[in-house]
Parts: structure tokens; C-alpha cells; sequence
């Protein structure tokens, strides 16, 4: 035992993990390299989707810069900054978007905006980040699996900041804010029967949310079964889109050479609709280069999520990334008429403003997760 006790100290010089230049930084090289090429390739497809309008793309770059370093940011604190001020922060989140409610900036027909002094911000973005972290701090420390009671007041903080997104109305972004809460709920390991019985109740309740939706909404449903029954009208877009996604073909008619996009038959070809014109212009094979960016940053995520060393760090980085490939999913589906148009950006490559920075600032909270990673001793 003695000899045993000696060499200890000898050996643990060699059983210690030498840190690597990213281990300073806290910045995960994988993740934050496939960033990089999206955001360059997105950039790339708004330049020709505005036009060849360098303003766009200036724009847009200055926005992913300013994401970058928010994400640089959020990745030098350790998740447990985050759980301890989780529930502060998402009392904060609820007033702003009651501001919203009372005093915000309107455009189009919503309210979703608050104005400042030389800018204006989307509070509902901010949501994206705080309902995810609350809902898994109030998990994380409690037994696994949850049970009703657990589930129930998950439910109901999913459920206050929703509405208070509908109201503004704004349908796309308060489904997505609702499932990045939903997916920390199913990534606990709540029981199949909670499960089926929520679908049940879901299924019950969709003749009440017609009868909560607003017309512009009803219609956008409608369009969706039948855009031919308004072809210059409400159908308009998602024909021109399907348009332009059938005539690119296998290689795409080449770069700024599109049609729809150049000749602006296709509304919002640089938000909603960008896919549409990368289709076009870059064929099939540019839409795949694409979804393998993406296929990469969600692989790296879930990596992330899988080796998490807790529950809380886990079901983050496990939301953060089902949500970015929501977005993903509901862009392509409406864009190419699978499903109904909700107005959701294209992740990094849509022209956007607060959405970006807030994508990179989850980005961060992945990095976080997988940075402050410690030794486990028993």
C-alpha cells in the first residue's frame, strides 16, 4: 500500500489531460468551423437572392459578426451561470413581452417590436434562448423522469410566453418557442403515455385553434391545400416558389441567373424564400451542399448533448439543436409547399437581424456545454 501511495503523485502528471489551444477559448473547433462555411455559403446566396445588392449582404455580415461575438461570449461562462440565473431572466423575458403588448412598435399588421433610441428589437428572439434554459433548470434538479406535477408546471412556462407571442400575432415564432420547450420536456424521458395522451388533447383542440386564428392565418392554411384557388393573390408565392425549386433541376440554371429571383416574380426571395432561388440557380446539387452544412452543425450538437456531464447541460444543448433543425425543417417544408407559409427564416442564410445574433448566441450556450467539461472523481 505504501509503494501503491508513492507513485501516485508520479503518475498523475501522465494521466492528466493536457489542455489544447481551444480549451482557452472555450470554443468548440468543429462546430464553430461549420458555422463559419454556412454563414459564408448563406452569404454567398444573398448576394444573388438581393440582386447583387452589397448592401444586403454588408448588412448581413455586420449581423453574423455581431452573433459571433455574442457567441464568443456566452461560451466563456459555465452552464451553471446559466441555471442560477435562468429564472431571474425569464421573468425579465415575460415583461418584455408584455411591453410589447402595450407600448411596441408596429409593422405590417403585428406588434412584435420595442423601440430605442437609435434601434428596435424583437423580444420573442430573446425568448428563443430563456424558455429552453428555464425549462431545463427546473428540470435538471429535479427527479428524472418527471412526474405529472413536473410536467404540469413545464407545461404552463411553455405556455405563458406562447401566448403572449400569438397576441402580437406572430404564429411562426411563438410554435417554434413553444417546441424548443416541448423537446426539453421529451428529453427528460417523460413517460410514452404523457406522450400520446398530449397528442390526444392536441388533436381535440385543433378546431379550437381555427377558431383563435386570426384571418390572415385561416387564409395562409387554405393557400396551403389549394394555392391554385388564388393564383395572383395568396397562392402567389408558394406557386412561384415550387417554380423555381422545379425549373434548377439537377446543377441550377447558374449563379444569378435565375428567373423568379432576378426578375422578381418571387416575393421575399431574400427571407422566407431563399432556398427557392439557391434551388434555381444552383440546382439540387446546392441545396445539398447546403443540408450537409446543417446535417454537420446538428451531428456536432447532439455529440454535444450526448456527452453533456449533466442533466441541465444536456437537455440545453439537446433543445438548442432539435430547434435549429426545426427551423430548418419548416423553411424547406413551406418554401416547397409541404407545409402551410408561418413566415420562419431560413437558419443563417435568410436576411434577418435579431434572429441571427440569437442563433449564434445558442451556438455559444453548445459551446459552453461542451468547454466546461470537468473530470468526474467518485
Amino acid at each position: 500500500m505504501r509503494d501503491f501511495q508513492r507513485s501516485m503523485p508520479d503518475a498523475q502528471p501522465h494521466l492528466a489531460r493536457r489542455r489544447g489551444l481551444w480549451s482557452y477559448t472555450h470554443l468548440d473547433a468543429w462546430l464553430l468551423l461549420f458555422i463559419l462555411i454556412l454563414c459564408g455559403y448563406g452569404l454567398l446566396i444573398l448576394y444573388s437572392a438581393s440582386g447583387g445588392d452589397m448592401g444586403y449582404v454588408t448588412r448581413q455580415a455586420v449581423r453574423m459578426g455581431a452573433g459571433l461575438f455574442a457567441m464568443i461570449i456566452l461560451a466563456q461562462f459555465r452552464p451553471r451561470f446559466y441555471a442560477r440565473w435562468a429564472p431571474a431572466v425569464y421573468v425579465i423575458a415575460l415583461g418584455l413581452l408584455l411591453a410589447v403588448l402595450l407600448v411596441g412598435v408596429g409593422a405590417k399588421g403585428a406588434q412584435r417590436w420595442i423601440a430605442l433610441p437609435g434601434f428596435r428589437f424583437q423580444p420573442s428572439e430573446i425568448v428563443k434562448l430563456v424558455l429552453p434554459l428555464m425549462i431545463a433548470c427546473y428540470l435538471a434538479y429535479r427527479p428524472l423522469p418527471p412526474g405529472f406535477k413536473h410536467i404540469a408546471i413545464s407545461l404552463v412556462l411553455i405556455f405563458v410566453p406562447v401566448v403572449m407571442i400569438m397576441k402580437q400575432p406572430d404564429l411562426g415564432t411563438s410554435l417554434l418557442i413553444g417546441a424548443s420547450g416541448v423537446f426539453v420536456l421529451l428529453l427528460s424521458g417523460i413517460y410514452w403515455r404523457y406522450i400520446f395522451g398530449a397528442l390526444a388533447v392536441a388533436a381535440a383542440g385543433l378546431p379550437g385553434l381555427w377558431m383563435v386564428m386570426k384571418d390572415y392565418q385561416k387564409q395562409r392554411v387554405l393557400t396551403f391545400l389549394d394555392p391554385e384557388s388564388d393564383p395572383l393573390g395568396s397562392g402567389w408565392n408558394i406557386i412561384q416558389s415550387k417554380a423555381a425549386i422545379g425549373s434548377g433541376g439537377l446543377d441550377g440554371k447558374g449563379w444569378m441567373q435565375g428567373t423568379q429571383s432576378q426578375l422578381d416574380f418571387l416575393p421575399e426571395s431574400h427571407t422566407d424564400f431563399i432556398i427557392a432561388v439557391l434551388a434555381e440557380e444552383m440546382g439540387m446539387i446546392g441545396v445539398l451542399i447546403l443540408l450537409a452544412i446543417y446535417l454537420l452543425i446538428i451531428a456536432r450538437g447532439l455529440i454535444i448533448a450526448i456527452n453533456a456531464q449533466d442533466s441541465f447541460g444536456r437537455l440545453v444543448a439537446g433543445s438548442i439543436t432539435l430547434t435549429f433543425f426545426v427551423y430548418i425543417f419548416v423553411n424547406i417544408g413551406m418554401v416547397s409547399g409541404l407545409l402551410p407559409v408561418v413566415g420562419v427564416p431560413l437558419p443563417l442564410v435568410s436576411y434577418g437581424g435579431t434572429s441571427i445574433v440569437t442563433l449564434m448566441a445558442g451556438f455559444g450556450l453548445l459551446m459552453s456545454v461542451q468547454a466546461h467539461k470537468q473530470m468526474i472523481t467518485h
